[in-house]
């Protein structure tokens, strides 16, 4: 999935409640044999972030299923934190690289 293109599916709450969710991450667990999906409810300002299981099988009807070990919830804390680290990283290097391209414009400018 490319940065700028976001991913979203829709959630309907136990009231019958439809929410729009985007996609922050998918990724599969062997030792558990199961999909997971880490996504936030759209427009939410507190930017809280869920997390569940999910059968990629089911295609678009799919149900999301409750994390239900301390042993997942490790597993899913610890790939999110990789992933926000990763993702922390390609920025600063993002931002270093228009620091530098911008420097050596000014370089050019002076000679």
């Amino acid at each position: 999935m490319e940065k700028d293109e976001k991913e979203y599916f829709v959630v309907t709450d136990e009231t019958g409640k439809e929410m729009k969710c985007e996609i922050i991450m998918t990724f599969d667990s062997e030792e558990f044999g199961k999909s997971y999906v880490v996504y936030q409810i759209d427009g939410d300002e507190t930017g809280e972030v869920f997390a569940a299981a999910y059968d990629p099988e089911e295609g678009e009807e799919g149900h999301l299923m409750q994390i239900e070990t301390d042993d997942e919830w490790e597993f899913v804390e610890e790939v999110l934190e990789n992933f926000l680290e990763d993702e922390e990283a390609a920025e600063a290097e993002h931002d270093h690289d228009h620091e530098h391209g911008e420097e050596d414009d000014e370089e050019a400018d002076k000679e």
